[in-house]
């Protein structure tokens, strides 16, 4: 049931205090959600040589710059695609030049609109094949610098999903709790007497992101745990935004229509914890067939 809030407090207004736009050049706005990119990989980056300096893994300046290049590329190219895939594949089909070009097409002509939608999972997907074939070029312990790279990776997220809550996008589903937000994009309310919603965003921002980070570099220090980082991160991620989906509102042209009532990014998490599960047996059994195998 909706209901108005006559007399919002600041806490639920917050997002109508927030402009979008970080800066614009000539005529093109630059988004804080392009900037929390340029964040995100920051922090990656930082987390990662710290540790490598700390523990002195060997690794150099110019292993993990070209690393990242290759890694952002993934990042970046995934997460497009993985939303053409995954969310529209019907409509960038019928429109592929929407894919890759920041325009819409119309009885009127072309529109700059910027290049809309970005999928996590697809980020992760593409992102971590790039990271592998720069690893392997690098010549770096491929399985070392995975556990090392998902460890980051938590924490520089936590980034993507502020630049989400700041653009007023992504935003949750309707609520009468005193925990909602008004969101000016949601159109279903007046800020006078504002409709409210989960401000789901920041859920993930600190389960999937912050929570998630504190966890894996405490289970980290336990010596079994401390090479399967990558399985670890798949299923803490998968988990925590499954059961945060039940409170973020689905894209509005798909819904919850996936196999039980699903929404899309629950399905894509229930493949990957799967595929943590899996990963994580595959190498328990490889570990137990070499000491069975050095015992013989």
């Amino acid at each position: 049931m909706t209901q108005n809030v006559t007399d919002p407090s600041w806490w639920n207004l917050i997002p109508s205090y927030f402009d979008g736009i970080a800066i614009t050049i000539g005529s093109f706005p630059v988004h804080w959600y392009g900037v929390m990119y340029i964040f995100a990989f920051v922090t990656a980056y930082l987390v990662m040589t710290q540790i490598n300096k700390k523990e002195n893994l060997g690794y150099t300046k110019e292993q993990f710059d070209s690393l990242f290049t290759w890694a952002i590329a993934g990042i970046l190219i995934g997460a497009r695609l993985g939303y053409v895939f995954f969310y529209k594949p019907g409509y960038y089909l019928a429109n592929p030049t929407e894919i890759i070009l920041p325009l819409s097409h119309d009885a009127l002509g072309y529109h700059f609109t910027g290049i809309s939608g970005m999928s996590y999972h697809g980020g992760m997907i593409l992102g971590t094949i790039f990271a592998v074939i720069g690893m392997k070029r690098n010549k770096m312990d491929v399985w070392k610098t995975l556990n090392l790279s998902f460890l980051a990776a938590p924490l520089a997220y936590t980034w993507g999903r502020f630049g989400n809550f700041i653009n007023g996008e992504l935003f949750g589903e309707v609520t009468t709790s005193p925990i909602g937000m008004w969101f000016p994009l949601a159109h279903d309310s007046p800020i006078e007497a504002p409709i409210l919603h989960h401000p789901s965003q920041l859920y993930e921002m600190c389960f999937e992101g912050i929570i998630l980070f504190v966890l894996l570099w405490n289970l980290r220090k336990i010596p079994l745990l401390r090479d399967k980082m990558p399985c670890l991160y798949l299923m803490g991620y998968g988990l925590f935004r499954f059961f945060i989906e039940f409170f973020r509102r689905p894209d509005a042209h798909l819904g919850r229509v996936d196999l039980f009532g699903m929404s899309r990014g629950q399905t894509l998490c229930s493949l990957m914890i799967l595929a943590g599960v899996i990963w994580l047996l595959v190498i328990v059994y490889r570990n137990k067939k070499k000491k069975e195998k050095a015992n013989a």
